[in-house]
């Protein structure tokens, strides 16, 4: 694996366990500290499924989900330009991939706590995690089109 993509993805795991470990320690279940208000809030959610609550109590099969996707992770970041904006988005998908896989081997469930509602629009509960995985994905797609990806067409 790219140094680089290594040292990102450990970042994101750290970052991504410190928080959710400041989070669970200091707050209980559903409970909710007002940041901006009616805008955002951090809180305290115990998460047994996968995004928006997909399999919820389903976590063994979401492991398995999780084990196949960091193998097709690690198989896939080789067809991809090795670039900053690459590095980037893989050292986030895998680190944000390991830190919710984390938190289901080890607590049965993950730990969300970022609550953003948007014109009236109340979001699923997620965290650091959830974020570097989908601004990974979105970065893969950018660079899917700007043809960085094992087809080597690459477009300037």
């Amino acid at each position: 694996m790219n140094k680089r993509i290594f040292k990102i993805a450990i970042i994101v795991l750290i970052i991504d366990q410190i928080i959710k470990g400041l989070v669970s320690s200091n707050l209980q279940v559903n409970e909710s500290i007002k940041v901006i208000k009616n805008i955002f809030k951090i809180t305290y959610s115990q998460n047994t499924g996968a995004a928006w609550s997909i399999l919820n109590n389903h976590s063994y099969i979401i492991i398995i989900i999780s084990i196949i996707a960091l193998v097709i992770l690690f198989r896939f970041m080789y067809l991809f330009k090795d670039n900053k904006r690459n590095n980037i988005s893989f050292g986030l998908i895998i680190g944000g991939t390991i830190g919710n896989f984390i938190d289901r081997i080890f607590n049965g469930y993950v730990i969300d706590f970022i609550d953003v509602t948007i014109f009236k629009y109340k979001y699923p509960i997620f965290n650091i995690a959830d974020m570097c995985i989908v601004i990974g994905v979105i970065l893969l797609i950018y660079a899917v089109f700007k043809g960085e990806d094992k087809s080597g067409n690459q477009s300037k």
